[in-house]
């Protein structure tokens, strides 16, 4: 076999996944452009659900935006995780009666600690809707809830996802998140499939009516699950409620981790388990990325403008500076290294985040899929 023909069977596969990314992103681009018809006067009473570990910085930003929103029946529930800074004393000292503070020690057996205390604030929460909303979060206008919650009932789905924007000072890791929320799940079949393994939550944001989460309670039924978000968004699809992304970039703001050496211990309790949490599932996974973004655009010319092309196109969607897309072969390839970090970790049972073992193994149904936590 000649030299040339071992390449051409090389790039030809390369080039197929590359055309089929690049299928995925623009489908994406335009589903999330096509906001769904609203009316702001549509305010079921909201609950917005908050987890907090060791959270001070973040809600001494966050209850100030809540306190702001011109919601007309809104109450706002944080659950202090057994945090170890002032996180319950930035609570106490809030000023807002539709705040309730509510607090706990470590999860019991078998939970992981965001879920638990999601799952707890729902045990308080007493709207019609639930907005789930990470403490690390900003609303970015007055009106923000009133818009999401409309964007919510106008999607016509009893599930919501909300996309928004991303900030933090380590964007070379942080781009990665809307860059494989765009690339890696064509959201438009989400509905109109009946695959779980097509579907996802971005649990950084996401709405859903009280009576589909009581009567599935999806936080109990994925107590253990480290990509909860993931777990839960397959299991509500597997009950009929396949969940709709919303653009709402113009409303939420996330600020994902104060430096780039707190983004990768963030990112390195995930990403193992974003690529399948077991050894066989991880080398599959792993390969693939490896043949995509490092070894194809070593090949040809084209390959690296595809991996601009690509790059260029989910940091505009999702407002990143533009030096951080010139600088996209760098982001990739921390990536790549970050990803086979964090098996290295799972593989010793060295991940550990805010003070707390993160569990080794994903649940069955875990793959590819943006989250934070």
């Amino acid at each position: 076999m000649t030299a040339e023909l071992t390449l051409l069977i090389l790039i030809l596969p390369l080039a197929f996944v590359h055309v089929g990314i690049w299928g995925v992103v623009l489908v994406n681009l335009a589903y999330i452009r096509r906001q769904p018809s609203a009316s702001a006067d549509s305010c079921p009473s909201l609950s917005v659900c908050i987890p907090a570990r060791n959270e001070a910085d973040n809600l001494r930003r966050l209850l100030p935006t809540l306190k702001d929103q011109e919601y007309p029946d809104l109450e706002i529930l944080v659950w202090d995780d057994g945090s170890e800074d002032d996180t319950w004393e930035v609570l106490m000292a809030a000023q807002d009666s539709r705040l309730t503070a509510l607090q706990g020690a470590d999860p019991p057996p078998g939970w992981v600690g965001k879920v638990h205390a999601l799952h707890q604030c729902t045990r308080q929460a007493t709207g019609e809707c639930y907005l789930f909303l990470d403490a690390d979060a900003e609303l970015r206008r007055p009106d923000a809830l009133r818009q999401l919650v409309a964007r919510h009932v106008g999607s016509r789905t009893q599930v919501s996802s909300g996309f928004p924007r991303l900030q933090g000072s380590a964007l070379l890791l942080v781009s990665l998140v809307p860059h494989a929320l765009l690339s890696s799940l064509p959201w438009p079949l989400v509905p109109r499939t009946k695959l779980p393994a097509l579907s996802a939550l971005n649990g950084q944001c996401w709405l859903v009516n009280r009576d589909v989460y009581h009567r599935h309670e999806p936080h109990a039924q994925v107590k253990d699950a480290v990509l909860e978000d993931v777990a839960i968004g397959r299991y509500l699809k597997r009950q009929g409620h396949p969940p709709t992304l919303l653009d709402v970039q113009d409303l939420v703001a996330v600020h994902m981790y104060e430096g780039f050496v707190e983004a990768w211990r963030g990112f390195r309790k995930n990403a193992y388990l974003l690529l399948g949490g077991t050894p066989g599932r991880f080398a599959v996974m792993y390969g693939g990325f490896l043949l995509t973004w490092l070894v194809a655009p070593l090949l040809s010319i084209w390959f690296l403008a595809s991996l601009y092309g690509l790059k260029f196109m989910t940091d505009r969607a999702s407002g990143m500076p533009l030096r951080i897309t010139v600088l996209a072969p760098l982001s990739y390839l921390l990536g790549l290294i970050l990803q086979f970090d964090s098996a290295v970790h799972h593989w010793s049972d060295r991940v550990r985040w805010k003070g707390r073992s993160v569990p080794s193994s994903a649940r069955e149904e875990a793959s590819p899929a943006p989250t934070n936590r």
